[in-house]
């Protein structure tokens, strides 16, 4: 089937006037850090080079600063850093000539790290690092000159455009916002002036650039805060940039203080489309929707109803960087999917780390971490077919290697066969459904339901073995750790053990998190329905209040058990979930009325309960059933086995060291072991 057939819509090519976007896939913007690296420019050109080539449309960039008090590691200011950028745009164009790149100039205003950071007034943002200095009118003026210089150097760089973020509290949407512009001179006050500097900004840059070359206006098109903007203002907005010069409009759903999740894995797919289609009635020009659009059905569907002229897909292409070709050529099945765990990207980011991706750790990585063919395959066995035999597996048969993966249980998956039971866990599946489509499609030889041992292997006379064979959970050693009331996390999970009414969670990691998910939810998962989605985190779709949120304090639908969540160390439960999600599951299980205390030691557990003392003193929680989520140990027997034996094996995953449970980690070690097999 070809790609028109399929998908019309997406691969239907785009209009601008004086230049064409071959087809609606947009590759979003996404700061990674290799902006800020010595060697950045190099590997910022092997990573849009390989989006280029995989298919996408239109590129934009990772944010650039125009100016010091813009706060951003990367900046464009003169003209010996726009040949940097050359080199970038060089690259992407020789790849793809009919590919267009934009650069995006992030000025982050309060959000800035630096002293010198500026806003409309002197609010300090609850996530900033300082209070910002409040710009006077000369100051505004030189912002806007230097949005414009900024402009310019990237046209003169080569970029086919830019992209000028308007929103997620960086400097343009402060002055947008009643709370963090408290001016009363003509940038503050109505709302024609609070957009003034966004609309000027747009008007001077395109007077500066003239009248071919991309301009986009990133918006807030629902921010996601109280106190946020009204309808009418972001369709006043989106008016006022169109009429300044701005090419495309691009909706944003975001503001870093706000909390509600908008790209995490718990949010639907497409879930916030409806209001850029709303959006798109309002003005001429074409406009770009986002967040969630993780496969190239649902960017089709998008574009069919109307929310979206183009469709962002930026961490999609962390993922999978031939996302677009592979649909294209009728190989959906082989998109290795954006699953929005946030682990490798934004909480790296957040962190300030290198971008990458759990499920592609070549991701940010291209220049030092590729598959080659190998100079002398060998037959090499793959024990354990989680997340890190999987990897390993179909990384060494890329490379020409002859693989076999042995598997004990019935099903690929490991762990990740728990995380999908977990609602709002459901694009887990994704990854499982890449997986057995690599292992079939590069000649990987399955074997389910063989627990193989070490005396097998070697009478099999492997060239290499490679054990991931993972983890068993930890069993504590506490009294009456064997009564009937206490289950273990797999049991529970699988739903191989009855679950009561009132229940003690013993560890609060991301499995005790993740079970007391699985056992306090009802109903339908938020994950794949908007409307309840929209009904758990306050969102009004339909009314579009100010921000988009009620501000109504929210209930999520429970299951009604009464559940404590326990953990041994004082600190605060949750500290080591994401940086970019833990927040959205320590509220999810507050509204459901989940009890979680620190600093427990535990006793004994007998009829009555779990019995355990709590600064000093003796408590007893009077439950039905204990589960017990405390970490898990390796599981080496069969590494152990082989060493003995004299057999030298390769480690990888769990197995090698069982520190959470970390897939991450995981696919990363055993891809880099398996380039170099």
């Amino acid at each position: 089937m070809t790609d028109h057939a399929r998908y019309p819509h997406l691969f239907t090519p785009l209009d601008l006037g004086f230049t064409q976007l071959k087809n609606r896939a947009v590759m979003g913007s996404m700061h990674t850090g290799l902006e800020e690296l010595a060697d950045g420019f190099e590997r910022q050109a092997a990573f849009f080079t390989e989006r280029a080539r995989g298919g996408v449309g239109m590129i934009i960039t990772g944010g650039v600063a125009p100016n010091d008090e813009a706060g951003r590691g990367s900046a464009l200011t003169t003209p010996a850093q726009a040949l940097g950028h050359r080199s970038v745009t060089e690259a992407v164009h020789a790849a793809d000539p009919d590919v267009k790149i934009c650069m995006q100039i992030l000025h982050a205003g309060a959000l800035a790290r630096t002293p010198d950071c500026v806003a409309p007034s002197a609010v300090r943002s609850r996530i900033g690092s300082y209070m910002p200095n409040e710009l006077d009118e000369a100051g505004i003026e030189k912002q806007i000159r230097d949005f414009a210089n900024c402009a310019a150097l990237a046209q003169s760089a080569g970029y086919d455009g830019v992209e000028i973020i308007g929103s997620a509290g960086y400097l343009l949407s402060t002055f947008l916002v009643e709370k963090t512009n408290l001016r009363t001179d003509r940038w503050g006050g109505s709302f024609e002036n609070r957009m003034r500097l966004a609309v000027e900004v747009v008007r001077r840059v395109r007077q500066t650039v003239g009248p071919k070359f991309i301009v986009i206006f990133r918006i807030p098109g629902m921010d996601m805060l109280e106190g946020g903007l009204a309808w009418d203002e972001v369709t006043a907005l989106a008016q006022g940039v169109e009429a300044a010069g701005a090419t495309i409009i691009s909706t944003h759903f975001c503001w870093h203080e706000a909390q509600v999740p908008t790209i995490a894995t718990m949010v639907p797919r497409a879930a916030f489309t409806q209001v850029t289609g709303r959006l798109r009635q309002v003005v001429k020009c074409p406009v770009i929707t986002s967040n969630r659009i993780n496969m190239p059905q649902v960017a089709e569907d998008v574009l069919a109803r109307g929310d979206g002229d183009l469709v962002s897909m930026a961490r999609p292409m962390l993922a999978d960087p031939d996302l677009v070709a592979k649909a294209r050529d009728g190989r959906e099945d082989e998109i290795n999917t954006c699953i929005a765990c946030n682990q490798a990207c934004l909480d790296h980011s957040f962190t300030g780390r290198l971008v990458s991706c759990l499920v592609n750790p070549r991701a940010c990585h291209e220049t030092e971490l590729n598959y080659p063919a190998a100079e002398q395959p060998r037959r090499i066995a793959v024990v354990g077919a989680g997340p890190a035999g999987l990897a390993y597996a179909t990384v060494a048969a890329q490379r020409g290697h002859q693989v076999t993966l042995f598997e004990q249980a019935d099903e690929i998956g490991g762990q990740f066969n728990l995380a999908r039971r977990i609602p709002g866990k459901e694009e887990f599946d994704e990854t499982l459904r890449y997986y057995r489509r690599m292992i079939d499609a590069l000649g990987v030889e399955l074997r389910l339901g063989v627990a193989v041992d070490a005396s097998a292997l070697e009478a099999a006379g492997y060239d290499e073995v490679v054990v991931a064979t993972g983890v068993e959970p930890r069993t504590p050693d506490i009294d009456g750790v064997d009564h009937p009331k206490v289950v273990g996390y797999v049991d529970a999970i699988l739903g191989r053990r009855p679950i009561g009414r009132r229940v003690a969670i013993i560890g609060a990691g991301g499995i005790g998190f993740d079970v007391a998910e699985l056992i306090t939810h009802a109903g339908t998962s938020a994950a794949l329905d908007v409307d309840v989605f929209a009904r758990e985190w306050g969102i009004d779709f339909a009314n579009h209040p100010r921000g988009g949120v009620t501000g109504v304090a929210l209930q999520v639908a429970s299951s009604g058990r009464e559940v404590v969540l326990l953990q041994r160390t004082a600190d605060r439960l949750g500290r080591t979930l994401g940086r970019t999600t833990g927040w959205t599951h320590r509220l999810t299980l507050q509204r459901r009325g989940v009890r979680m205390i620190g600093g427990v030691e535990y006793v004994k557990v007998d009829d009555a309960g779990l019995h355990a003392r709590v600064g000093g003193e003796d408590v007893l929680f009077e439950v039905d059933t204990v589960i017990i989520c405390a970490g898990q140990t390796p599981k080496r027997e069969l590494y152990d086995a082989l060493a003995d034996a004299g057999r030298r094996a390769v480690l990888v995953g769990g197995a090698f060291e069982a520190v959470e449970l970390d897939a991450k980690r995981a696919i990363d070690q055993a891809s880099r072991l398996a380039s170099v097999a």
